[in-house]
Parts: structure tokens; sequence; C-alpha cells
């Protein structure tokens, strides 16, 4: 059984995370790189001053994803390396790397989806206040401005945000990503209203500085509640449960979707926070809702839903010995069936679903491959739940494999390998893995081999 015609088969990475080059060719510093700095914040104390040395090795790098086939690669925008403080003084250097990457990308056939903000914020306007300040939005707004028209010729396909819940949740909670805050409740609501500003503006940006048609989409961690059956009862509180907004952390989908897609936020969000629900003029709700194409989602787990006996969604604990990857992730293949349902049910908008796929133990074998089954095994059992969320009448428009090549795993340094590509540190080296093989296959036969 395949998947739709046209359907777009591709893969994902982000700058900080392959990029490397830190230091050169006029790139200004991030929070990342202060995060990295900062001792005992990431593991083994590891950087991405190197990562996979993608900037200098892009080449050879477009030319695996030719030779797997891929439709498309959803890159991420340094905005540092394209404005080193973060305005005004524009990096051509920076510029330059983009030109050469875009232009290999699409010598190759490989259609460029671009992200433009991946996490790796500015230092200089961390400085000033970073998503704290209003002026925020209106800094992300200049920076898209000057991405669009540099690259807007060839760029058709623009990402504004990656994963909003993760930076605020990782970054201005719990402390354990960059910028490395915990900040009181009220204060994660600003921050979080003004990246959603910032989505808005950039979108307004895009239209107004690109010179065609442009494909825009926003990006989140896609939560998924799975019911448990397809008992109706549970169905419904299993959508309940993916539309709810949970105090105990920012991973939820409506407060973040919602604005952007409906203008407001969700009535359940601001019963939940209440008296830390900081005033906002009503005129910011315009700027976030902004006309988009696409809604992209990042989903690797999730969890399952029953109807309780009041009817409410109960989770179900998983059972002992569940499946989880070397994340400690849950195997929850559903999620990919469910989450895609129920945002294109809420929101109306085509969804590309921009990053799925998992932590493993892989290493070069004896007879100098790569052997990771459980990629395999792990990507076929989503792939199989993406198709009948198709069926049931989702518009899912194309999967994005994260990742290309393994890579710096944020705060987990180079300890977790998520890479259809094997990458070794010290010597740069690239090896297809045998899911990298078996990936090229599935995208051959749009998606027939996997029942195979």
């Amino acid at each position: 059984m395949t998947f739709p015609e046209n359907f777009l088969w591709g893969a994902a990475a982000a700058a900080y995370q392959i990029e490397g080059a830190a230091f050169e060719g006029g790139r200004g510093r991030s929070v990342w790189d202060d995060f990295c700095d900062t001792p005992g914040k990431v593991e083994l104390g590891h950087t991405g001053a190197i990562a996979c040395d993608h900037y200098h090795r892009h080449v050879e790098d477009v030319a695996i994803m030719k030779a797997m086939g891929l439709h498309a690669y959803r890159l991420s925008i340094s905005w540092p390396r394209v404005l080193p403080t973060g305005e005004g003084a524009v990096n051509e250097e920076g510029l330059d790397f983009y030109d050469r990457l875009i232009d290999e990308l699409l010598r190759q056939g490989i259609t460029p989806y671009a992200t433009l903000f991946h996490w790796d914020f500015p230092s200089a306007l961390f400085e000033r206040g970073g998503w704290l300040a209003r002026d925020s939005a209106a800094w992300f707004g200049a920076y898209t401005d000057v991405v669009v028209r540099r690259l807007g010729d060839r760029v058709k396909h623009w990402i504004t945000l990656n994963e909003p819940q993760v930076y605020i949740q990782h970054g201005h909670r719990d402390g354990t990503h960059a910028p490395g805050l915990q900040l009181p409740l009220r204060d994660q609501l600003v921050a979080a209203h003004n990246t959603m500003r910032a989505h808005g503006h950039s979108v307004q940006a895009i239209r107004a500085a690109s010179p065609g048609p442009a494909v825009i989409g926003y990006t989140g961690v896609g939560a998924a509640g799975c019911p448990v059956d397809l008992d109706p009862a549970n169905v419904e509180a299993a959508r309940r449960a993916t539309n709810g907004v949970d105090p105990a952390h920012h991973f939820n989908n409506t407060w973040w979707y919602d604005p952007i897609c409906l203008g407001h936020y969700p009535e359940v969000g601001l019963e939940v926070f209440g008296s830390d629900m900081p005033d906002f003029p009503d005129t910011d709700f315009d700027e976030m809702k902004q006309p988009i194409e696409f809604i992209g989602l990042n989903i690797y787990q999730g969890g399952y839903i029953r109807a309780g006996d009041d009817g409410e969604p109960e989770g179900i604990p998983l059972g002992d010995g569940h499946p989880i990857t070397t994340f400690d992730w849950p195997v929850v293949p559903e999620a990919l069936r469910w989450g895609p349902f129920f945002a294109h049910e809420r929101y109306g908008l085509p969804v590309y679903i921009t990053e799925n796929g998992l932590a493993s133990m892989d290493w070069v074998s004896r007879d100098g491959k790569v052997h990771d089954p459980n990629r395999i095994d792990f990507t076929a059992r989503y792939l199989e739940q993406l198709r009948l969320a198709i069926a049931d009448g989702a518009d899912i428009r194309g999967y994005f494999h994260w990742s290309i090549l393994d890579n710096f795993e944020w705060a987990k340094g180079y300890t977790k390998r998520f890479g259809l590509v094997h990458v070794d540190y010290p010597t740069g080296t690239r090896t297809v893995k045998d899911s990298g093989e078996w990936y090229a296959e599935v995208i051959r036969t749009n998606g027939a081999s996997i029942d195979a």
C-alpha cells in the first residue's frame, strides 16, 4: 500500500547541530555557544563548535541525500551567522554559505524547506532581553526579511519557528537547555507570547520579501494522545487529552497553535494558568494569526488514553518492559496516527511531519557497515500509523525523518545518535546506515516497501 501521489519524502537537520564552523565565516555567538561554554551544562563538555562540519562538507552531504533519493531537505538558517549581533550589519559570508547550500540542493533536485529559527538565538539580543523583550518579534521579522531577500528567489518553502515548546520549557523554565533560565511562570508565558508574535512578524516579512509565491508553515512539538482502542468514548478522551493544557509543562498543542491558527489562546489554558497569565493587547493576536499554508508536527512519542468512569481522559501507564529508545522515550507508533489526525481536525490545515525518528545504539561494525535494525523497525511502525491517519482523512503532505546525520544532540552532546547516516566525529567520516538504505527504498516505492 503506497502513500498518496506526490507525497513528500525528506530528512531534516538544524544549523547548530551539524554546521560547525561556529567561530568562522563571521558568525556571531548564540545562546547555545554560551551554554556549551558553561561547565556542567552539556554532557561530557561537548559543544557544537565543529559538530558534523557540514559548513565545509555540505557538498558531500547533499550527494548522500541525492543518493538516498530525498525529495526535500529541511535545513535551518543560523540567525547569528546571517546577523552576528542579531540585527543591523549583515554578514555576507554567512549568506554566501546558504547560497552555496541552496544551490547545491537544487542542482541535485532536492527541494529546500528552510526553518528560520531552530534555537540558536543571537547572544547580543539575549543580552537585550531575548524572548522576554517585546522587540524580539520585530528583531525576528527584520532577520527574516534579510534571509528571504537573499534566498527567496530559490527557496519557496519556509518554516518560521521550530518547537517553541522546547526552548521555552527547557530554556526558560527548567534551565536544561540554552539560555539556561528558570523563570517564574508569568515570565515564561511572556516569552512564549513574544515568540508567537515573532512568528507573525516573520510570516509578514516572508510575504513582503519573497519575489514569488511562498509556502509558509510553523512547526511545534506534536502532542499525541492515542486512544487505547477505537471505542468512540476513548477516541473523544484522546482528542480532549491531545487538545488539553497541562500546567506541569509546556508540551501541548493548543497553547502554541491556537493563537497562530485561530487567533486566541485556548480557554482551557487560560483557566489552567489563571492569575499567572499576563495581560496582552488584543492586537497581539492580529500579529500572530497570519495566513499560513501548513503546520509542521515533530512527533517522537505519545501516550495511551481511555475514558475514565466519569468520561474524563485517563492516561494508561505503559507496561513493564515497554520498548524505549536510548533517550528513554517510549515507542508509541500510534502517535503518528492520532497526533496529525487531531491537529488536522482542529486547524483544517495540511500537515507535514517535520521530524520523527529515534536515538538508537549505532556503531560501525567489523564489516564497515552500520546495522541499525531498531531504526528500521521503529520507522516502519510509525509510517504504518501515518498511513492510517491519511486513510482516516487527515491531509498529510509529507514526512521528514530526523535526522539525515548523527549530530550534536543539545544538552546530550554527541551521546545520542539519530541519523540515517553515521558520523565519526573525530574524522568526520560519513557511513550510510542500513536504515538509510532502507529509507531510500521507501522513497523509491512511495512507501510500498514498508510492507515487504
